[in-house]
């Protein structure tokens, strides 16, 4: 909790005041004093903060082994919880690529067939790309499996089946965008037109929003997708199945030129 409040105190100017009325609380104060170890959360108290944090899928259930853990004396209910918070981050560890593995972004083949192979068990090749709505080959699929297990992105067991190292990969934070990733970033934007040309509303999810911003508004608007980004994947994480491959795109770019610089010229 500290460390949340203090991001969001140099971020969004947060108070203790603001993150107690989020949470439904009268004291202002008393969110500060449980994360000072001087008051406690009770029943509903942890759904209604981890709400206020924004928290979804594994980093709440995440959140309420913590406070368990936290407010327990020794004894099997503290050890309970312990466990249950090394289960949740080894089951949803994020790989975050270095420099040398950026070549995974070069093809959308290997992010989706790391995603589906492991669904499929025992499934050949050219049955695999017969999954993929992008048209695939079995050596393409054959070849972008090596790859994949190079990387260490997938592990091979020995009935032959695959299972990911790792539930989500990252890129980490960067001051700049790869050539690699804009590759994806191109590959998977015609992927969308094609979907809203040849899938049903009932497959797809597509929508929009044009507006006047402010550089100061562009900039907290890319925070708030950046922790969006952040609550999906948690969704997806907590679910150890799978129905389909799905692509999200989030996309903010400008339609016009800079107000100011045109008036000013």
């Amino acid at each position: 909790m500290r460390q949340w409040f203090a991001e969001n105190k140099q971020r969004h100017s947060l108070t203790w005041r603001d993150f107690a009325h989020r949470a439904g609380y009268v004291s202002p104060v008393f969110l500060k004093l449980v994360s000072e170890g001087k008051s406690s959360l009770r029943g509903s108290g942890v759904e209604r903060v981890s709400q206020a944090m924004g928290l979804e899928g594994f980093e709440k259930a995440y959140f309420a082994s913590l406070v368990t853990f936290n407010q327990s004396k020794l004894g099997p209910a503290r050890k309970k919880a312990f466990d249950e918070m090394q289960a949740l981050a080894q089951a949803h560890k994020v790989n975050v690529l270095g420099r040398n593995a950026m070549g995974y972004y070069e093809s959308w083949k290997n992010p989706v067939l790391r995603e589906l192979v492991p669904h499929v068990p025992g499934m050949f090749p050219k049955k695999v790309a017969d999954c993929c709505l992008p048209k695939l080959t079995a050596a393409e699929v054959k070849e972008s499996l090596r790859y994949l297990e190079e990387l260490g992105l997938l592990v091979k067991n020995r009935d032959g089946s695959y299972r990911q190292s790792d539930k989500s990969i990252s890129t980490g934070e960067m001051s700049f965008v790869p050539l690699t990733i804009q590759q994806m970033h191109l590959q998977m934007g015609n992927f969308a037109l094609d979907a809203i040309k040849n899938l049903p509303l009932s497959e797809r999810n597509v929508s929009g929003i044009t507006m006047g911003l402010t550089q100061k508004a562009y900039k907290k608007i890319v925070e708030e997708l950046a922790e969006f980004r952040k609550k999906i994947v948690a969704i997806a994480s907590e679910e150890d199945g799978m129905d389909r491959v799905y692509r999200l795109n989030l996309q903010l770019f400008p339609l016009t030129k800079n107000i100011q610089e045109i008036q000013n010229a």
